[in-house]
């Protein structure tokens, strides 16, 4: 467990990392820093290993036909099938499947880190791979018109027509459901960001540990500061861990 002093500097690093604006957040480094209150961790290490990942998927299109869609092969048979990373079924609610420096030792992940590495190593090769926060699981999708594609990474990449996406959608909210469009635009960076720290708040409420209940709301916080929930959602959760002190 990093010292009181360690912590406090996580902190300032991970505020430093995610107060640029959005275009120049570094989304693997901040994904990255995440579960640094556990652990330390060696982002120079993890991005190099991202780097390398990326130079398999670039040897891997060599040996693939041209097309519109050649570079997502090559994505998938390099991190589903040479590296072997899949969706953590079994310990699904695991908070290291929320670490993405954790899901890149294990091979194992929840949507939206498997979905972090997915785009971050398709923007070492200069595709544009974004985020689409779906309801219940986080998606990607790649490309434009006709030849779109939405992936399910926790699936190994697996691409989802609309009804597939419809029936996806209904076991979430119900057989009257109705997808719309909205529900497939790109999310920010500061989305998917507080989308992996709500993710572990949650899992650290049921568990009943306030400590890191703060520790996840402190960094959604410092990704919006202007977000007033977070903000009294933290006090209250400080509130609760001076009381069990």
């Amino acid at each position: 467990m990093p010292s009181v002093e360690d912590r406090d500097a996580d902190l300032v690093l991970f505020s430093h990392v995610v107060g640029r604006p959005e275009a120049d957040i570094e989304l693997d480094v901040a994904a990255l820093l995440i579960g640094s209150w556990e652990r330390e961790i060696d982002v120079a290490g993890y991005m190099s290993q991202l780097d390398g990942f990326a130079d398999m998927v670039r040897l891997a299109q060599r040996d693939l036909p041209a097309g519109p869609h050649q570079v997502i092969r090559a994505i998938n048979d390099t991190l589903f099938g040479k590296l072997g990373f899949r969706g953590d079924q079994a310990n699904y609610y695991d908070p290291t499947n929320s670490f993405l420096s954790e899901v890149i030792d294990r091979r194992r992940g929840i949507p939206i880190t498997l979905s972090v590495l997915y785009m971050e190593i398709a923007r070492r090769l200069d595709v544009e791979v974004h985020g689409i926060g779906f309801p219940g699981h986080f998606l990607v999708g790649f490309g434009a018109g006709e030849q779109r594609l939405v992936l399910d990474p926790f699936h190994m990449g697996l691409s989802l027509d609309e009804a597939e996406l419809t029936d996806r959608l209904r076991q979430v909210q119900g057989a009257d459901a109705r997808l719309h469009p909205d529900m497939l635009e790109p999310s920010s960076k500061q989305q998917i960001l507080v989308r992996m720290l709500n993710n572990l708040a949650l899992q650290y409420r049921r568990a009943g540990d306030p400590r890191r209940v703060c520790e996840a709301l402190e960094r959604m916080h410092l990704v919006v500061p202007s977000n007033t929930h977070f903000e009294r959602e933290l006090e209250q959760a400080r509130k609760r861990v001076r009381e069990l002190n």
